[in-house]
Parts: structure tokens; sequence; C-alpha cells
């Protein structure tokens, strides 16, 4: 069932076998790591400086789809909308203003769950109350659970791509619309929505420097380890059991803001995910009993299209990772013991675009012109 990503550990991490004198050994071993840091310094920079030089508007094909919601849509309307289309979120659009709204999220959609699983008498009544329920109101649910309202953040089509990938990291955003205006009426054009996936496959498809990137994601500090506390053997990652309930989980979503928990087994042995999508799908079939089912009983439910876990070591390199992504849809990896399949942590997009666009110079003021290339890729 796991989709096991497996990629050759760091140089740096291979220790050489061949007896020669210490003083000498130790000082080819400094040399050779010495050797790999620029060659991977200089690759990053050269992926810094293409990001500099295309537009955000360069990731996405001649062709492609952008779905948008009207804020007076009914959610579950909606949420078959995106079910049928493949995508995990949609663009809002108020037509009395002619502006940009905000995004339809999965985190709409758990906060949703969440609303009716705590504050409906019945789950007949919220089912009923859900079947007409409008995008527009979710921002009066978001108040009642105390949960903050998402920011309007957005960048223009021209604008350098380097300049929204960190605009995405500061705005802790997975996602980034991209908003045109008409001068002449005043409107707001919805042109895209930028993900942290396309962006990423969009480096590995057209930075051939990716493969020097030799360094292991752990020694670069690409994303959250385990690091154990006497009353949380986890921390700081949210993991969950076969016997943990669904709402559970939801809890753990809404809370601290992520879309996806490990299931464990009683060794921290990785045997599962539970994700956001998978409790989607219940408001979708109007299946709210279900909340109360254990986790085990849930993931019988699941359809036959989930593609599996997706792990890694903290040993493999940040370049085979890369082209991993650029080859097979991923929006984040379990890191595991390679030898006992046990969790060491957890790697998301985000973490692994912040590495490649830190600590860089800032972009051109002159926004720049979109070319006509692309790669064919789907949110």
């Amino acid at each position: 069932m796991a989709d096991v990503y497996d990629g050759p550990t760091s140089p740096s991490m291979s220790p050489s076998v061949k007896k020669i004198p210490r003083r000498f050994s130790m000082r080819g071993r400094a040399n050779s790591h010495a050797i790999h840091l620029d060659i991977h310094q200089d690759a990053l920079s050269k992926i810094r400086n293409f990001l500099k030089t295309r537009s955000a508007f360069d990731v996405f094909p001649l062709s492609y789809k952008c779905v948008i919601f009207d804020t007076k849509l009914p959610v579950k309307q909606a949420l078959n909308t995106m079910h049928s289309q493949g995508i995990v979120s949609a663009p809002l659009y108020n037509q009395k203003k002619w502006q940009f709204a905000g995004m339809l999220t999965l985190s709409d959609i758990i906060h949703l769950i969440q609303f009716y699983y705590l504050k409906a008498e019945t789950f007949e009544t919220a089912a009923a109350d859900v079947e007409t329920f409008r995008i527009e109101s979710l921002r009066d649910v978001e108040r009642e659970l105390n949960v903050p309202s998402p920011a309007l953040h957005s960048i223009h089509p021209s604008r350098p791509l380097l300049e929204a990938c960190k605009l995405l990291i500061e705005s802790h955003a997975r996602r980034l619309p991209l908003i045109d205006h008409d001068s002449a009426s005043g409107m707001e054009l919805i042109a895209s929505v930028l993900t942290q996936y396309r962006t990423l496959k969009f480096i590995a498809n057209n930075c051939k420097e990716i493969k020097n990137l030799h360094l292991s994601l752990r020694s670069l500090g690409i994303g959250t380890y385990v690091d154990p506390r006497p009353d949380d053997p986890y921390y700081p990652i949210a993991t969950a059991t076969m016997d943990t309930t669904v709402f559970e989980v939801v809890q753990m979503f809404s809370a601290q803001g992520i879309s996806a928990v490990p299931i464990l087994d009683d060794d921290g042995v990785v045997k599962n995910i539970y994700e956001t999508l998978d409790v989607t799908s219940l408001i979708r079939s109007g299946t709210y009993t279900k909340l109360d089912l254990s986790i085990r009983s849930a993931l019988t439910l699941r359809s036959s299209e989930f593609p599996g876990v997706v792990t890694c070591s903290g040993a493999d390199s940040l370049g085979k990772l890369l082209e991993f992504i650029g080859a097979k849809r991923v929006h984040r990896l379990i890191v595991v013991d390679p030898e006992t399949g046990k969790l060491n942590g957890i790697i998301t997009l985000s973490d692994i675009l912040k590495y490649l666009v830190k600590d860089s110079v800032s972009y051109p003021s002159t926004p720049l012109q979109p070319s006509m290339e692309g790669t064919e890729t789907e949110d």
C-alpha cells in the first residue's frame, strides 16, 4: 500500500572505508564535504536566479482550467464540483462588488464539519442545514469557532516567481491567487491560482541544477522531526492510532492548521495517513454520523484511488526529492526510519519551497512579461 521513495544518502554522510592516516583522512573528508557544499550552493543560487527571471504566470501551460465559485453558491454544490473536477480548492468571487473574495479550501470544510458536529441538535438538522449553507456564510462559522479568517493574499500574474514564492511562505499559504485589474471598469480578474506543488514541479522540470543538490534533507533542516517529550514521544508532530476517532483528528486539523496526520501502531511504525480530503468526503456524501467512527473503520470507506503513503528517509537528498516531485504528484512525505519504518518526521511542500527561496536577494521592482512557456501540470 505504501508508495516508498528511496533516494541515495548524501555524499557527506557516506564515510570512506579506506585505511589512511587519521590526519589526512579528516582533511580529505573536510575537503570532500566543502566541495559538495559548494556544488550544492551553486545549484541553489542558479535556481533562485531562475525564479527571478520568470513570472508567476510562466508556471502555467498555454491551456489550463480555473474553477471559480460565486460566494452565493451552496457549499455542498461547490464541494461536489471540486470532487468532479479533481481539485481541492477554488477562488471565490463576489459578483456584486466584482472582487476576488478569497479561497474555498478543505480547511473551510473542516471548520464547517466541526461547527455542525458541536452545535447541531441532531445529525438530521445538520444535514438539512448543509444542503442550503452558502459559501459566504463560512466567515460566520469561523467567528463561532473563534478561528481567524484567512487573509486575502494575491499577486499580479506578471510579478517575478520568486516574489510569489516568498509571499506563499510569508503568508503561510499553500496557494496564491493571481489577480489582474481592469483599469477601465475597476474589476478584479482572477487569472489562476499558483500552488506550492505546481511551483515545485515547475522548478523540478525546468532546472537541471537540481541534480547537484546532493545534501541530505535532514542536514539541510528541511522538515519537522520527532523531538520526544515525556508526555509525547512524537512531539511536535500530531499523530493518531487506528482507534482514534475521526472527529478527534478533525480537531487536530483545525487546531494545528494541518492537512494530514500519520497513523501509527503501538511501536511508532507508520501504518497509514489520514487527510482532510478523507473527512470532506463525508460532508459530500452526507454521512455525518461517521465522525464517531474509529480511523480503522473510516479507512475501509476510503476511495480505491488513494495513492498510498509516500515516505522518505532523512538521509535522502533534496535533488532526488525534487526529481520525485517532478515525476509524481505528492503533497507531503512521511520521514521514516528505513530499517524499522518508525516515524522520524514529516516534510511538507512548504518546507521544501521555504528552503529553496530563503535568504535569496530581492526581486526586480519592474514586473516581468509572462513567457509562452509552461509545464503541463495540475494542482
